[in-house]
């Protein structure tokens, strides 16, 4: 089993480093790329990396993930959330390998409360939500073997997100607001790749399994970001005023759902999938962050 995963310094791709060090099967052979060794962008790259190699299963983790920036950056964000999409499709296509690509909650935008389904409408209303519902289009329209996961508010150890942001925050000030009327599920990305690796794995032993379809995964759980950034800082004894903010208080360029609870009853009962509650993984990931095991990670 020979497994190619793009955007492989980002979080869920040092996670999937990490777990292929660690946990992954033996016989389970990696190649984990960048864009310093693979721009998915330009397909003469792409094509020539995939005859070259012999791969079974690509797993794209590779993004413009930049919410707000997107929307004054729209062809870097198109050229990489569905233009390098489609260039991975269409050579998965044409080489037989397994498409296992990561999308996200923005592409959903309703006013409802029910934790959304698979199969619910989709309505973006960000750049960076249609750039990644179009990176969708793109998979399934250029390759026959596809697998999309939909996930949400992801954190890790690695790399830059909301809660690295909200520890170096407690150091550096006395007082803080977060938004507290957008909820949904964080998403620790050692989970999600654990879960990545469990879908390849159900495939490896169920040969005429159709990848043809999309997914959920989050943690178990609901919270705002005030609750997420509250719990870190009680979680690791930050001493910091902590206010609640509206949306409206904190104005982006990008908008955000208000509601982004995704349904993951799906993947769990299609992988055999078991899905932590978000306050038992955060506390792994601030332990690590914490130094209180194996360290931290820039």
């Amino acid at each position: 089993m020979h497994i190619l995963v793009t955007g492989s310094k980002g979080q869920l791709g040092s996670e999937l480093q990490y777990l292929a060090n660690s946990k992954a099967d033996s016989h389970w052979h990696f190649t984990f790329v960048d864009l310093d060794l693979l721009d998915i962008t330009q397909m003469s790259q792409v094509s020539e990396m995939f005859a070259k190699n012999k791969f079974d299963v690509c797993i794209n983790c590779a993004a413009y993930t930049a919410v707000d920036k997107a929307e004054s950056d729209v062809e870097k964000a198109i050229q990489v959330n569905v233009y390098a999409v489609e260039n991975l499709a269409i050579k998965c296509n044409e080489y037989k390998v397994k498409f296992l690509h990561i999308s996200t909650d923005y592409v959903y935008h309703s006013l409802h409360n029910l934790p959304y389904k698979e199969s619910d409408d989709t309505d973006p209303k960000s750049v960076y939500g249609l750039s990644k519902l179009r990176g969708e289009q793109k998979a399934f329209a250029y390759c026959q073997q596809v697998i999309v996961v939909r996930t949400s508010w992801v954190y890790s150890s690695f790399g830059h997100n909301f809660v690295k942001t909200m520890l170096r925050l407690a150091d550096e000030k006395s007082s803080l607001g977060v938004v507290f009327d957008q909820i949904g599920s964080p998403t620790y990305a050692r989970d999600l790749a654990a879960a990545l690796l469990q879908i390849v794995k159900f495939g490896e032993a169920n040969p005429d399994f159709q990848w043809n379809d999309v997914y959920h995964y989050s943690n178990e759980g609901v919270c705002s970001w005030y609750d997420l950034a509250a719990y870190c800082f009680d979680y690791t004894n930050k001493t910091i005023q902590l206010s609640p903010l509206e949306t409206s208080e904190y104005p982006t360029a990008a908008e955000r759902p208000a509601y982004s609870v995704l349904n993951k009853n799906k993947i769990k009962k299609t992988f055999g999938i078991h899905i932590p509650h978000w306050t038992e993984s955060l506390k792994a990931c601030l332990d690590l962050l914490i130094h209180k095991d194996g360290g931290s990670h820039s």
